[in-house]
């Protein structure tokens, strides 16, 4: 069928159904979308009564599926309204009679258009495809192992609809359970390509038909030759979602250019008094070394920290380009209208009190003079925002200014102290950290956008409640992951999702489901927590990007590599198979009780000469992509030593072009934590007192290589909780 022709028959059919009110389609409308997009189902007739039952079944060469058809039945199993494996004229009548007698009796009001009579497919691999509204991702497409286990086990995967055919194939190999669809136990495989076929198709339909809510094909039966889906559930949705407005990229970077990199600042209510916001933000400005144009506005003052302050803001000579609001919620409004009428492009909005509080009306109020006067607006309810390469601090809270790669952006007020004090401590470099708030306006996506082509930004990490607008954020994603890393802290992940659902497909996508697999599909790297997320931030700028997956562990003590190897392994990563002629060249330097192999252990007692000629080896041989090492204090090798030795060695081999990712692990007494802290500022990423934070932070190190297409040749084939990645695909 043309595509003209079965939108146009499958629009008729929806038409009919909301002209009666309904917004569940029967099984035999169900069969006319299927039959419009090429969905495989199997033969089935509509019988109104007994004897049209009988016949139906007589053109069906083998047993039957009976089930009720009514529109006000949604779940015929509960209802008693289905019958499997019925066989002879006697068997269908009394199959008939008895499911209509469960129907009434079920719902007595309910509307019975007669029962449907379905061929019995062969058994095979029960599975699960459908399609979901999410209310952040927009149509979701689903598939997952079914059967009577399918709520329990949950074993499902997620994509953004539309997807291509390779996308959804990899949907395959994304399920814990992937075996089972290769062939187990003797059982042969699944037609892998007719099941990829079901999830593209039902894609399609609920792309070109956004008023369908829900779409399941449950159970969908595959065999080697052929996937069927047995049911067919279509649900459409009460109301149209509301349009959000948007912005081209081109308009999102120029409103960006000028809040990131400010020539000149007013803040509206500015104060000489110690303790209150504008006193701090004013002095943040100042202090912090901000080389444009800083104006204070108060009505009630003359100047503020020796700047001359304005009645109005539109009393200010010259353009502005940032307005940071320090007043209370309740003027926001009409301050913001003479930010508008001076034509300031950004509104920084500190204050508290909107959204966050109930007062959604007086945040709608602000949003529609932003609105009206094409203003960008962040925030409200933040701590502000730091621009370190503009020496710009426009906060309330400490500042900070050391300059450096990372983005570091969040929901939350106190999580921005976290990052700032975790920044402070560990003297990560930042170009910007910006507080989001209630995000009545400028949001993720907008940051994500500018923070991907700033030239100061290496990697981008991000604070998340909730994403306003999912899709702009994956698009936005998409064309930053292949330049930098973006790793995202998603708070709420264990909050299934509440919301009531009409399919099977509905109740399994709980919302950290489906954030799970399409962040993994923007290519977006997840950190389980925070500290991780911070950890992830500060290390991937450090590390260099591995160009194959082989890795060595070379420790000094047994015990640590047997931790580091789980961790390895934890992380989707590949333990090298040394090749002879290495493994001879290692044994050279351990000891004989020491042992080749991978890990490497050159046991605790050797010295410096040992842990230096073992890492030369790795990073000289090209078939070694990256190293772990574990380091054993002892007396013979002290830390600092030990720190100083592998930095030699990595910036020797860095001179001559050889760059490889090394991470280390050292156990000791303190003084280890300043040999990490050496080590760490000469590239190689060290940690004390834990063999699991340096293999984590490797691991999202290659998540984002093999996401960005780095890697010149993919590992192997992963299940969705190994977090190995992929490379960002599918349609969008």
């Amino acid at each position: 069928m043309m595509a003209e022709d079965r939108r146009t028959r499958v629009r008729a059919l929806l038409d009919a159904v909301r002209a009666e009110g309904r917004t569940a389609l029967t099984a035999p409308e169900g069969k006319v979308i299927a039959d419009a997009y090429g969905i495989a189902v199997p033969g089935e007739e509509l019988a109104t009564d007994v004897e049209e039952a009988v016949a139906c079944a007589a053109r069906f060469d083998g047993p039957v599926v009976m089930k009720i058809v009514s529109p006000d039945i949604l779940h015929k199993t509960d209802a008693g309204g289905v019958v499997v494996g019925v066989r002879g004229a006697a068997d269908v009548r009394a199959a008939f009679h008895r499911i209509v007698a469960n129907a009434r009796a079920y719902a007595p009001d309910a509307r019975i258009e007669g029962v449907q009579v379905q061929e019995l497919l062969p058994p095979g691999q029960e599975v699960i495809v459908g399609a979901v509204t999410d209310p952040t991702f927009g149509k979701v497409v689903a598939f997952g192992l079914g059967g009577v286990l399918v709520e329990v086990l949950k074993d499902v995967t997620f994509r953004l609809a539309p997807v291509d055919g390779d996308e959804a194939l990899s949907m395959l190999d994304s399920l814990r359970a992937a075996e089972v669809l290769r062939g187990v136990r003797g059982a042969p495989p699944v037609d892998r390509w007719a099941l990829a076929e079901q999830i593209r198709r039902v894609s399609e339909l609920v792309t070109d038909f956004p008023e369908i809510a829900e779409v399941d094909l449950n159970p969908v039966i595959a065999t080697p030759e052929a996937a069927v889906a047995a049911d067919i559930r279509v649900i459409l949705a009460d109301l149209a979602p509301a349009k959000r407005r948007t912005y081209t990229r081109e308009e999102i970077l120029r409103s960006m250019r000028r809040l990131m990199r400010p020539a000149s600042v007013a803040v509206i209510g500015a104060s000489n008094e110690t303790g209150k916001i504008g006193n701090s933000v004013m002095r943040n400005l100042v202090d912090g070394g901000f080389s444009g144009e800083i104006h204070p506005v108060n009505p009630k003052a003359d100047d503020i920290l020796g700047r001359k302050a304005y009645e109005s803001v539109t009393d200010v000579p010259g353009e502005v380009d940032v307005a940071v609001f320090a007043i209370p919620a309740r003027f926001v409004a009409a301050a913001l209208e003479e930010v508008g009428r001076k034509k300031i492009p950004n509104a920084v909005l500190i204050p508290s009190g909107f959204a966050e509080t109930g007062e959604h009306e007086l945040q709608a109020q602000v949003v529609a003079v932003a609105e009206r006067h094409g203003i960008r607006l962040l925030g409200p309810n933040i701590y502000g925002y730091y621009s370190t390469w503009q020496d710009l601090c426009a906060t309330f809270c400490t500042p900070y200014d050391v300059k450096g790669g990372v983005a570091l952006t969040s929901q939350s007020g106190g999580i921005g102290m976290a990052v700032l004090g975790f920044a402070r401590a560990t003297k990560t470099g930042v170009s910007a950290i910006v507080g989001l708030g209630n995000k009545a306006d400028l949001d993720e996506d907008d940051l994500l956008t500018w923070f991907g082509e700033d030239p100061h930004t290496e990697c981008i990490a991000m604070h998340l409640e909730d994403l306003k607008d999912g899709r702009a954020f994956v698009a936005a994603a998409r064309r930053t992951v292949p330049k930098k890393p973006v790793v995202v802290l998603k708070a709420g992940r264990t909050a299934a999702g509440a919301r009531a659902a009409g399919s099977h497909t509905g109740a399994l996508a709980g919302d950290d489901a489906v954030y799970d697999d399409i962040l993994r599909q923007a290519g977006v790297i997840r950190a389980p927590g925070l500290n991780d997320m911070l950890e992830y931030a500060r290390a991937l700028p450090v590390l260099p990007t591995p160009k194959g997956d082989n890795v060595v562990i070379i420790t000094g003590a047994g015990g640590s590599g047997v931790l580091l190897s789980d961790a390895v392994t934890d992380n989707g990563l590949s333990l090298m198979e040394i090749p002879p002629d290495l493994d001879a060249s290692f044994r050279r330097f351990i000891p004989p009780f020491g042992a080749a192999g991978n890990p490497v252990d050159i046991t605790g007692g050797e010295p410096p000469s040992t842990y230096e000629a073992t890492i030369r080896l790795g990073l000289q041989d090209p078939r070694v992509h990256a190293l772990v090492l574990g380091y054993w204090h002892t007396i013979v090798t002290p830390p600092m030593v030990f720190a100083e030795l592998t930095a030699r060695a990595v910036a020797e081999f860095r001179e001559r072009g050889i760059e490889k990712p090394v991470v280390a692990s050292l156990a000791g007494d303190v003084e280890v934590e300043e040999a990490c802290q050496y080590l760490y500022e000469r590239g190689v990423v060290a940690y004390p007192y834990t063999t699991e934070k340096p293999v984590a932070v490797l691991g999202a190190k290659y998540r984002w290589a093999r996401a960005a297409s780095k890697l010149r040749a993919e590992g192997p084939p992963s299940g969705r909780r190994r977090e190995t990645g992929g490379p960002p695909g599918g349609g969008s």
